[in-house]
């Protein structure tokens, strides 16, 4: 797996990855202390609405940042957009009032809409061959499981040493880093074909979605993952500290263990990969967070809670990992941010709505409803993805070509052929998804 890190430019910008995720651990920790500092016993609902508005950011902003991510080298937007996060942080231990800590937050977060996406879509573009792409998804979402783990303990060794708003300088001095290894190499920005409006260029990555088949089977699996996500990261605390009466290291263990589910995951992808189709994979990691969200429902101790904690952590990187391998297949190399950003904005719509259900409800109805009801939500969207995602989903499909004119360069690239074959992908010459004969 670590092979890939041969290559120069994917090992600055992994590298990179890796420094802001610490940074923006650092900083995680440090808003929830600046929030109690702010508003006392209050600081739950400030931390609640700071995580709403991240959410706003990323589903509203992502597509938009898209719109104007083409016409701007991807180096420098990157770079730019790290200085936009540097700068923030830089503020955030100077605020006093608590809207201030929210204005700050969209900033933050807006930014990081526009990054994000970007830098997913680069990528691809940097590791052409599908073995190496596959590893550097793994090793991704590894830096990801691993940043869960280290940022905590690292704030709270820091702790010991400094105070909580000096945590903030090691999140901008993570995007100053970030932001200096993504200067020193040379990334492809492919240019579009033709200009297009705004209104084209915002809305393009989410029509390319929604017109592609296993796209769309990525939708449902994206439902599935919030879901049973959102049953893990809202309501644990409950489940170990209330009804089975322990204590926050026990939480932080329940945690880990998913962790450590999603890590074995990650690392084990890359050969499963390499046998077994995306479509089987997603759809089985999907359907075991369904029936983990269900088995939740009737957990009868703490001890009961820990393997199952770790077979969802398995299912929830199972599910979701492959995900860029599907973007990278339907779309050509100038239209990957504005899918990559379409599914940031989706995936986290998804989230927008599974967090506050999986609060409320668990709050007023209980956590065995609670449960039920997410894995009745993720089992429908299993359901779904396996009726609109093909089992046959090939990348060369045969079609025709009835509404162009006979001199068009796409016709002319097939040699005046109105039915041929080629990889199949949604564009200005392929509006839609073409019908089984």
């Amino acid at each position: 797996m670590l092979s890939v890190l041969q290559n120069r430019t994917y090992r600055h910008l992994f590298l990179a990855q890796i420094i802001a995720l610490i940074g923006t651990g650092l900083a995680t920790v440090a808003l929830g202390l600046l929030a109690f500092d702010l508003a006392g016993p209050d600081a739950g609902a400030v931390l609640g609405t700071a995580l709403a508005i991240k959410m706003i950011a990323y589903v509203g902003v992502a597509p938009l940042a898209s719109a104007f991510s083409e016409r701007v080298p991807r180096r420098a937007m990157l770079v730019a957009l790290d200085l936009v996060r540097a700068s923030v942080a830089l503020l955030l231990p100077f605020v006093t009032e608590i809207w201030q800590v929210y204005v700050l937050i969209f900033i933050l977060q807006s930014a990081s809409a526009g990054f994000t996406p970007t830098f997913q879509a680069t990528i691809p573009d940097v590791l052409v061959d599908e073995t190496d792409y596959t590893r550097a998804l793994s090793l991704s979402r590894l830096a990801y499981d691993l940043e869960s783990v280290i940022s905590p303990m690292l704030a709270a060794m820091l702790l010991t040493l400094i105070g909580f708003h000096d945590l903030f300088a090691g999140t901008v001095i993570g995007f100053l880093a970030s932001a200096g290894l993504v200067l020193s190499v040379a990334l492809p920005s492919p240019k579009p074909t033709a200009p297009r409006g705004i209104y084209d260029r915002t809305t393009r990555g989410i029509r390319i979605y929604l017109a592609t088949p296993r796209l769309r089977g990525l939708l449902a699996i994206n439902v599935a993952v919030a879901t049973a996500g959102a049953l893990v990261i809202v309501d644990t605390v409950v489940f170990v500290q209330s009804r089975f009466g322990l204590d926050q290291q026990s939480t932080a263990l329940a945690l880990t263990a998913f962790g450590g589910g999603s890590m074995i995951a990650a690392l084990s992808l890359p050969g499963v990969l390499d046998r077994i189709q995306d479509r089987t994979v997603m759809l089985a990691g999907a359907g075991l967070l369904a029936l983990g969200t269900l088995a939740a429902a009737a957990l009868p101790s703490y001890g009961w809670l820990l393997p199952l904690w770790f077979v969802l952590g398995l299912a929830y990187s199972t599910a979701q990992t492959p995900s860029g391998r599907l973007l990278r297949r339907s779309s050509h190399p100038e239209d990957r941010p504005a899918l990559f950003a379409a599914q940031f904005a989706l995936s986290h719509a998804c989230w927008l709505i599974a967090y506050p259900l999986a609060g409320w409800v668990g709050a007023n109805l209980g956590l065995p409803l609670t449960a039920a009801l997410l894995a009745v939500l993720a089992a429908l969207a299993v359901a779904t993805g396996l009726r609109v995602w093909p089992a046959d989903d090939p990348d060369v499909i045969e079609h025709s070509h009835t509404d162009l004119p006979a001199d068009h360069p796409h016709l002319v690239e097939s040699h005046g052929r109105r039915r041929h074959a080629h990889a199949y992908v949604i564009d200005d010459a392929h509006a839609a998804w073409p019908q089984e004969p």
